[in-house]
């Protein structure tokens, strides 16, 4: 009979290892140490990819150069297959947040690959001697330089995922600019009238507003393509053989198919983590602008009655449990919150960034928890807001227009005619009194004829005013 367990060991001594379990004695004392978030590194399949990606590199970087057996080697790179395919997700359980500075998911990938390849091997589970964790799927390297190399990774192919999904809802966007073309309304400053304007031109700019992004983002993924693999402990490269840097970024990016590159300066970019700050700081300048539109998306729904109620946003559910009929914005709402949560995160980024203290950065796996749930979070929510909100969105075309010519803001377009100081008199008398500033200019006071009115107020002139005297 198959005992439950096998016995593994460490410098620190010995612990029952669960008998199915792929992952080793230091993952273990990782599990039983870490109770941070409750949340494993599993749920990020591309950190798990992009840790498998970076032992397969190693590998055929270190059988190259003579430092790794051949055969251990092609074993270790088919092993490598099999985790970067998926297959051993629920493998990888440390906790995202932990000290030692990604030590623990460094050793739960080396662990995990060195067990699947003594299986192919024909060997049991924690035969170390024919595939050791260390000596031979660490081999050149240090967690220094394998945990930020596949974190990078990670993040490139986390970011392009959520730049199509960003891309799509300015789509989303433009679209409904063009739908609302000719749909007449006011515009606002201040949250008071202004002058009218077209809400397809108020929606184009959402989607300009978002596409600025696009650029920022491919800014970032640009930095953090720069690795330090090769770098080991603290950048002088001990225990990998020479050319090793160089020969493994090679490897990495053919495997990956992503445009890597090693830094100039090995020992500054094992501690540098300015990239994460510049790509935190781009997460949260789009959180803010998409917080911004959906503050503008609930504002101009308000009502249905005593708001502003201009435009239509879809009905999703019941929107109190005391008051009949009402319905709230949910998804602008929860929006706002995701950006919160963003902006929040940039913080922590910032401050774990600070924190490095001579040769390491220690903080990375904080950072790496930030910049994976804004990703995630950011993705989800624009998903969201296109699917669940901005495809749906009607115009109260009417209503609209009806705001517009009964406003005082349209007095604006006198100012080249009657001059500000006679504009300002109608509009102050239209305030006191609630009559339209058509009837005091043009009936009462007769201070221009009804052919300059309908010249000066056609659409196309309110929308794209020109210059008329």
């Amino acid at each position: 009979m198959t005992p439950a367990t096998r016995l593994e060991h460490d410098f620190l001594g010995e612990l029952p290892i669960p008998n199915d379990a792929y992952y080793g004695i230091q993952t273990l004392r990782a599990l039983d140490n870490f109770h941070i978030t409750g949340i494993p590194i599993k749920v990020e399949p591309l950190f798990v990819q992009a840790l498998a990606f970076v032992k397969k590199g190693a590998a055929l970087a270190n059988k190259e150069l003579g430092a790794l057996d051949p055969t251990i080697a092609d074993y270790i790179a088919q092993a490598c297959d099999r985790v970067a395919s998926g297959e051993f997700d629920n493998q990888f359980l440390t906790d995202m947040i932990q000290g030692g500075a990604g030590t623990s998911v460094n050793m739960n990938a080396n662990e995990v690959i060195a067990n699947v390849a003594l299986e192919m091997m024909g060997h049991q589970k924690g035969e170390y001697q024919y595939c050791h964790p260390n000596n031979h799927v660490n081999c050149s390297q240090s967690t220094n330089d394998a945990y930020p190399t596949a974190f990078r990774i990670a993040l490139n192919n986390k970011l392009a995922g959520y730049r199509d999904t960003l891309s799509q809802l300015a789509d989303a966007f433009f679209t409904k600019g063009q739908e609302f073309q000719n749909v007449l309304k006011m515009g606002r400053t201040q949250l008071q009238d202004a002058v009218p304007m077209s809400m397809g031109d108020e929606f184009n700019a959402f989607a300009t507003n978002l596409r600025e992004e696009l650029l920022r983002i491919d800014d970032s993924r640009r930095l953090i393509a720069e690795i330090n693999m090769g770098a080991t402990a603290i950048g002088t490269g001990i225990n990998a053989p020479s050319g090793y840097a160089g020969l493994v970024t090679q490897h990495l990016r053919q495997i990956t198919g992503l445009d890597l590159s090693l830094a100039g300066d090995l020992i500054e970019a094992t501690y540098d983590t300015g990239a994460y700050v510049q790509l935190s700081g781009v997460l949260k300048r789009t959180a803010v602008k998409l917080s911004k539109i959906c503050n503008d998306l609930r504002l101009l729904s308000s009502g249905p009655r005593c708001g502003i109620n201009e435009i239509n946003l879809p009905a999703l559910q019941p929107g109190s449990s005391i008051m009949p009929g009402k319905v709230n914005p949910v998804v602008p709402e929860v929006v706002n919150q995701t950006a919160f949560y963003v902006i929040g995160a940039d913080l922590t980024v910032t401050m774990a960034a600070e924190a490095g203290q001579l040769q390491l950065n220690v903080m990375e796996p904080v950072i790496s928890f930030a910049l994976f749930t804004s990703i995630s979070y950011m993705t989800n929510a624009c998903r969201t807001l296109r699917e669940k909100c901005v495809l749906g969105i009607t115009a109260n075309v009417e209503h609209a227009a009806s705001l517009v010519y009964n406003s005082i803001g349209i007095v604006t377009q006198l100012n080249p005619v009657l001059g500000y100081e006679t504009s300002a008199s109608i509009a102050k008398e239209a305030l006191a009194t609630g009559k339209s500033v058509h009837d005091i200019a043009v009936i009462e006071r007769a201070l221009l004829t009804q052919e300059k009115w309908d010249e000066i107020f056609t659409f196309e002139n309110l929308i794209r005013p020109v210059f008329i005297k």
